[in-house]
């Protein structure tokens, strides 16, 4: 059972909504900014009302298919992490992109909302808002680069991360958020190597 709910959640998680929505809409979401086939280039490249629509697809598919099955009690204790981050594996490495995914937040968000049943993915909302103000602030309002959002999603996540530890939470957020981070970093070792070097020119 564990093995065929991972296998529907990896293939729901792999449908690329936000790169299909920019080809119908004429834009190749690849050569876009940073190159994500996600919700952000979607926006940045065919408007802000169009970034919400695909962020929105991106968080759903994340989202309605595991609660389905936590509400059922399909999946119970650890496996709930293997099966839960099988969406966001999907997302990360769409086998319609040649396994050359997105960055994956927004389906982190719905996964995390799922899982928690939003509180964990409002409290890593407000760490975003928190960081991206301040960074907003420090260099004056000027706009930031996809890099330095990347690194502050990552940044972010290992905030939530110490607060779930903290918490003393059930092993299997521990687990999920332990294998969420793994991929979101991975995702994101192109985005710190190029900060890195920004900073070490400086």
């Amino acid at each position: 059972m564990i093995i065929l709910l991972s296998i529907l959640e990896f293939g729901c998680g792999s449908l690329m909504f936000s790169y299909w929505m920019g080809l119908m809409l004429g834009k190749r979401l690849e050569e876009v900014r940073d190159g994500n086939p996600g919700a952000f280039n979607l926006g940045h490249a065919a408007g802000f009302k169009m970034g919400v629509v695909g962020a929105t697809f991106d968080f759903m598919k994340g989202y309605f298919p595991l609660v389905y099955f936590l509400e059922k009690g399909y999946v119970t204790g650890n496996a709930i992490a293997i099966v839960a981050i099988a969406p966001i594996l999907g997302h990360a490495f769409s086998p319609f992109l040649k396994f050359k995914g997105g960055k994956a937040l927004a389906t982190t968000f719905g996964v995390w909302s799922a899982i928690t049943r939003f509180k964990a993915s409002l409290t890593y909302a407000v760490i975003l808002g928190i960081l991206k103000l301040g960074e907003r602030r420090y260099n004056r309002g000027k706009p930031s680069i996809p890099e330095i959002d990347a690194v502050l999603d990552l940044v972010g996540f290992g905030i939530l991360g110490g607060l779930l530890f903290l918490s003393s939470v059930e092993s299997y957020l521990l687990l999920l958020w332990m294998l969420n981070f793994a991929v979101l970093l991975y995702k994101r070792k192109n985005d710190m190597n190029i900060v890195l070097k920004a900073k070490m020119v400086k």
